[in-house]
């Protein structure tokens, strides 16, 4: 959920980021107090609770501070940073499935006072390091997405550049060094009170439940890697990280020696060349281990767009054939682990004891196959969504034969037409989506 940024903050954030711009090498050291400012904890406290999210250690949650009074919780709050009394409590650590399907990964969950002053912190720092990030750089920024990385990437293959390092870093948010990462921060701010509050985030303990029900801590003040995924700050910090290497991209002049286009997503990223991929990455390998980052090399290698596939953001790229003129074209596609992603979801919500009335089914159903078709609206679609059609269809059609305890496979009473039609279920293919791409 977005919300309209008060026209006071935006004026500041507007100065900020014009005085960064103008003055590349200027360290802003009045930055501190704008964070316990009434107007940005309070704009904070509303960007928090819009996105919701599971309480931290604290167990505190927002209905209970509506109960307690918004107002006077903000203004307890506010007071313990304006004194620096302020100090952050550890983060609840949970394990959540890979996007592929595959694994685990942690999930850092702040408590919502920590979350709180960390988007407070985030709408004053943000604006000074927007001015110096790359254009590169699309992830976790204002007026960038996803889809404008993947557009990129199939622009790019389009021109030539088809020699392409698709490269996996290992553990990004986990091993960032502290020591490194502060000194970033602090090329652009001198405020000793924001550094600070930036250090207590990344030593804050993190707390963990085994699966016999016992915490048990770890981080804190001697940590010196990571900053946890899910806290708000995270993104910021990592995307200024990650400048370091988008940096060194520039002056030392891979785009300009190798023809190479560099598109980063938070920690994921692809380089595409026009010729000598392999010296790439290997230059690639020496600066991610000069500033303590690691290349997961199991997932890293040099393709040809051309001849070979890469999966990139969910997408597939690579060569696909055309009915239409029997030809081959450069592709992009939703990737198969995203249709899988899909399916899967689509399952879970239809799964057998699901006793909720089917007019909330359908709508749960409608919203997870539209945010899917919104994000797979571009390039070559047609055939991933016939396929997550096919699947949605064949799965409401079985989970209806057991609610009505129908015998047989349910054809005759829940036809396709039905189940797109009077039961309220949106068919994918019924989505608007940009047109396919072919090369010329």
């Amino acid at each position: 959920m977005s919300l309209a940024t008060p026209e006071r903050i935006r004026t500041l954030q507007r100065a900020l980021y014009a005085k960064a711009k103008q003055e590349p090498t200027r360290r802003f050291h009045f930055l501190y107090d704008k964070v316990w400012r009434e107007d940005i904890l309070a704009h904070a406290f509303a960007l928090s609770r819009a996105n919701g999210g599971a309480p931290g250690v604290d167990g505190e949650t927002f209905a209970r501070i509506e109960i307690y009074g918004v107002e006077r919780w903000l203004g307890e709050l506010r007071e313990e940073v304006r004194t620096e009394r302020y100090k952050p409590q550890p983060v609840r650590r949970v394990m959540i499935p890979k996007a592929s399907g595959v694994g685990q990964r942690p999930l850092g969950i702040p408590t919502i006072r920590d979350r709180v002053v960390e988007t407070a912190a985030t709408l004053v720092l943000e604006p000074i390091f927007e001015a110096d990030f790359d254009e590169a750089a699309y992830g976790y920024r204002p007026k960038r997405g996803a889809l404008d990385a993947v557009r990129a990437v199939h622009r790019a293959i389009d021109e030539g550049h088809t020699e392409v390092v698709d490269a996996d870093l290992s553990r990004y948010f986990d091993t960032i060094p502290h020591s490194a990462l502060l000194r970033c921060v602090a090329r652009r701010v001198s405020d000793g009170k924001m550094l600070h509050l930036v250090k207590m985030w990344l030593k804050a303990p993190v707390e963990e439940t085994d699966e016999r029900g016992h915490r048990r801590m770890s981080g804190g003040k001697k940590a010196t890697r990571g900053t946890p995924q899910g806290g708000v700050a995270s993104p910021l910090l990592a995307n200024i990280y990650m400048h370091r290497f988008i940096k060194a991209f520039r002056t030392y002049g891979l785009d300009r020696r190798y023809g190479a286009v560099l598109v980063t997503y938070a920690d994921d990223f692809v380089v595409l060349c026009r010729h000598d991929a392999a010296e790439v990455l290997d230059t690639i390998r020496r600066w991610m281990a000069s500033i303590g980052l690691a290349l997961n090399e199991d997932k890293t290698r040099v393709c040809h767009a051309r001849r070979e596939s890469f999966d990139f953001l969910g997408y597939t790229f690579g060569p696909l054939y055309s009915p239409r003129t029997g030809g081959r074209y450069n592709g992009a596609q939703p990737s198969r682990k995203a249709v899988a992603s899909i399916r899967k979801h689509i399952r879970r919500r239809l799964w057998r004891g699901n006793q909720a009335p089917w007019e909330d089914v359908a709508r749960d159903l409608n919203r997870t196959v539209r945010g899917w078709c919104a994000y797979f609206s571009y390039g070559s679609v047609t055939t991933a969504r016939h396929n997550v059609e096919q699947h949605l269809y064949h799965t409401v059609r079985r989970f209806l034969r057991r609610r009505h305890k129908i015998a047989g496979p349910g054809y005759r009473q829940f036809p396709i037409h039905d189940v797109f039609g009077r039961l309220g279920v949106r068919s994918p293919e019924s989505y608007s989506h940009a047109p396919a791409h072919a090369l010329a």
